[in-house]
């Protein structure tokens, strides 16, 4: 789950997380009133989107006047904002964060990311600030530095002390940088996150450091333990239909291809996808209905599929162990009818009561094609959209 930048500095400031001031407007008179309450000499006034590139796109305004701050979020808010990061639809921005400006003297990068060799939490931290972490590591990787620690103790004083002399933070500031590492750390533990990314991270004229932006991702399986962030959530920020998903735990991500994909295990989705690839097709989603799901669970996750409009064929690839083959197709059945399928459906089963599931499926008078491995489905599914375009 993603949160704001102006939710990510307000639960970071709890952990000691130095950020500059700043208030939430939904609309131009909240805006021009906070910037007035705030009383700075110079304010910024952000679009608030689950999406980075804001600036570029013209969703970050600095204003030297309260005429300045009304103009900036009548002009923000409301609209669509288009960066790399949200796809050429966009994302409609619907709340601004009004902050107090900062004399800005540097910018700097820190991070904190899972790594998945040594399964500790590791903070990266770079002298580049202000540019995507992903082009430092392309053109200067050598320019990310990098240290480990423990979740259980912490991110040491000395690792810290390390990290903020390589990337050239002046000496009178690294004690106040050791410490918003440190809290940084903390937070990112404490809160089960999957990413914390400051860029940039800060220091001012006036000899403070502190986070100019913020990048907060939360595990989701670990929101259980959060009540007060899962209500953070912004389902305005979301896909609808992996919203709906998520409302039968289903793990849906849509994507731009033809080819629906319902597959029980997120690494057979992911050969799935790559098959399908292969073969000359586009996955339209990653969907991985787990192990042990139930027939509506299967149902809704077959509705979800259908309801894409992108999608023209649907490909089902279940391997049977603790999933029954006999649930899958009674879930296939039971949507297909609900839904009215009027898309190819292929089908490969294998494992758990898989005769039964076959059996149900050719006896339910559906249009199916079935398959006897993966390469024979997603075969089977690319020519299947060929011969829809042909016809239309």
């Amino acid at each position: 789950m993603k949160l704001h930048e102006f939710q990510a500095k307000q639960v970071l400031a709890r952990f000691g997380v130095a950020v500059p001031q700043g208030i939430e407007a939904q609309s131009v008179e909240a805006a021009v009133a906070a910037a007035r309450q705030l009383n700075s000499p110079v304010t910024v006034v952000k679009a608030q989107i689950h999406a980075g590139g804001r600036g570029k796109a013209g969703g970050v305004k600095v204003c030297k006047s309260e005429a300045e701050v009304k103009a900036a979020a009548s002009a923000i808010l409301g609209r669509t904002l288009v960066t790399h990061q949200t796809g050429p639809d966009g994302q409609l921005v619907r709340r601004l964060w009004i902050e107090a400006g900062s004399a800005i003297e540097r910018e700097y990068y820190i991070g904190i990311a899972l790594d998945r060799e040594s399964q500790l939490p590791v903070m990266m931290a770079s002298s580049e600030g202000g540019m995507e972490i992903e082009e430092v590591a392309a053109s200067h990787p050598e320019k990310i530095l990098k240290s480990a620690f423990s979740p259980r103790t912490g991110l040491a004083a000395d690792a810290a002390q390390k990290l903020a002399a390589g990337i050239g933070i002046p000496a009178a500031l690294q004690k106040s940088a050791v410490d918003f590492m440190q809290a940084l750390a903390k937070a990112f533990c404490e809160l089960d996150c999957s990413i914390a990314e400051i860029n940039p991270l800060v220091t001012t004229k006036d000899g403070k450091v502190m986070a100019l932006d913020a990048k907060i991702n939360l595990d989701d399986n670990a929101l259980f333990r959060h009540e007060d962030l899962a209500a953070l959530r912004d389902l305005h920020e979301e896909q609808p239909l992996e919203i709906e998903a998520s409302k039968f735990n289903l793990n849906y991500i849509k994507l731009d291809g033809q080819i629906g994909c319902m597959v029980n295990g997120a690494g057979l989705a992911m050969a799935t996808m790559d098959v399908i690839k292969l073969y000359g097709g586009e996955p339209a989603n990653f969907l991985d209905v787990g192990g042990g799901a139930s027939a509506e669970q299967v149902t809704a996750a077959f509705k979800i599929l259908l309801a894409d409009p992108n999608t023209k064929a649907v490909l089902v690839n279940i391997f049977g162990g603790i999933m029954k083959c006999d649930v899958i197709a009674q879930g296939i059945i039971t949507a297909a009818k609900q839904v009215n399928l009027n898309v190819p459906l292929v089908v490969r089963l294998e494992g758990t009561n898989v005769e039964q599931g076959r059996k149900l499926l050719a006896d339910s008078g559906l249009p199916i094609i079935t398959a006897t491995d993966l390469d024979d489905a997603a075969q089977k599914a690319v020519r299947s959209i060929t011969k829809v375009a042909i016809k239309s």
